[in-house]
């Protein structure tokens, strides 16, 4: 199946691509990306600014958020979004192969919720 019907299929039916039966991993569907060296490359062409000084904003922006967050706290970024500890409850699984029944425990992610500028941004794109 072409990397186009996965991705119009994953639109229109979220529950099969939840469920596994089809991928939206980025690199199948060959979207584009951006690492965190084209990022900061892209800072500073509109910044000017030398790229050790972005690289280590960057840096210390990432390490903060990730910080923050794993100590059960809130990172809120008007118009771009929010991160945030969410807790996942135990529950059962079952092995694939086997269909035996697992239990998973109870867990802490992270998350992230995209603002509404953000989200706007994405949606005329």
């Amino acid at each position: 199946m072409s990397s186009l019907v996965l991705e119009y299929m994953a639109h229109k039916w979220p529950l099969w691509s939840n469920m596994g039966c089809l991928t939206t991993n980025r690199a199948a569907l060959s979207l584009p990306t951006m690492n965190k060296g084209e990022l900061i490359d892209e800072i500073a062409s509109s910044t000017e600014l030398p790229k050790n000084v972005i690289d280590n904003v960057v840096s210390a922006t990432i390490d903060t958020v990730m910080e923050t967050v794993s100590e059960g706290e809130k990172v809120t970024l008007i118009g771009f979004g929010s991160f945030e500890p969410r807790d996942r409850k135990a529950r059962d699984g079952r092995n694939p192969k086997t269909g035996e029944v697992i239990k998973i425990p109870a867990t802490t992610v992270p998350a992230f919720s995209a603002g509404k500028a953000f989200k706007e941004r994405v949606k005329e794109a």
